[in-house]
């Protein structure tokens, strides 16, 4: 992942596999939708330009799995 938004996409698909409605995933997190909503859609922020510019200066990348039930079993 190399932006917020390739991060937020992987966030979206990772909640749907899940069955999760971004209002039902921010009440088990203790959160807003529109949390959800901003973090799905690579709002940008200040934590998460910081966060891809460190990336970006030492030369990170950034990976994520999804998991399915099928995995756990």
């Amino acid at each position: 992942m190399t932006s917020p938004a390739s991060l937020g996409r992987i966030m979206q698909q990772a909640r749907l596999l899940s069955g999760l409605s971004q209002r039902e995933l921010a009440q088990r997190l203790g959160t807003t939708q529109k949390y959800i909503w901003e973090l799905e859609s690579g709002k940008p922020s200040i934590m998460m330009d910081r966060l891809f510019a460190f990336m970006r200066e030492t030369d990170m990348e950034l990976t994520a799995t999804i998991s399915t039930e099928a995995d756990h079993g």
